[in-house]
Formats: C-alpha cells, sequence, structure tokens
C-alpha cells in the first residue's frame, strides 16, 4: 500500500500553500483564499477504457 496522493493545488484560486484541514480525512484549507474543500475517490467508471482510446489528436 502507497500514501493517500495529496492535492497539488487549490481548485479554486490554484495556490500551492494547502493545509490539512480540521474536518477530516480528505479535508484540505488554503492559506491563499482562506478556503476549506474535501476530496473524495467515488469509485471507477463502469464503462471503463475502450481498445482503441489512444489520446490526443487524430492523423
Amino acid at each position: 500500500m502507497s500514501e493517500r496522493a495529496a492535492p497539488f493545488h487549490c481548485p479554486y484560486c490554484g495556490d500551492e500553500d494547502l493545509r490539512p484541514h480540521e474536518a477530516g480525512h480528505g479535508a484540505w484549507e488554503c492559506v491563499s483564499c482562506n478556503r476549506a474543500f474535501q476530496l473524495k475517490f467515488l469509485g471507477l467508471l463502469s464503462r471503463g477504457l475502450k481498445a482503441n482510446d489512444v489520446g490526443g489528436d487524430g492523423i
């Protein structure tokens, strides 16, 4: 098992000065814009990936 990933920037202002929030697991606070937010993994999508999904621009 690896550690859980932390957000790299605030979803509201884009600043990188984030700290864990006292609300609990997955909660973060942004020092720059004074907002608190929570991250939560909802699960995998049932459609998954298709074999022809290569991404990028087609040639």
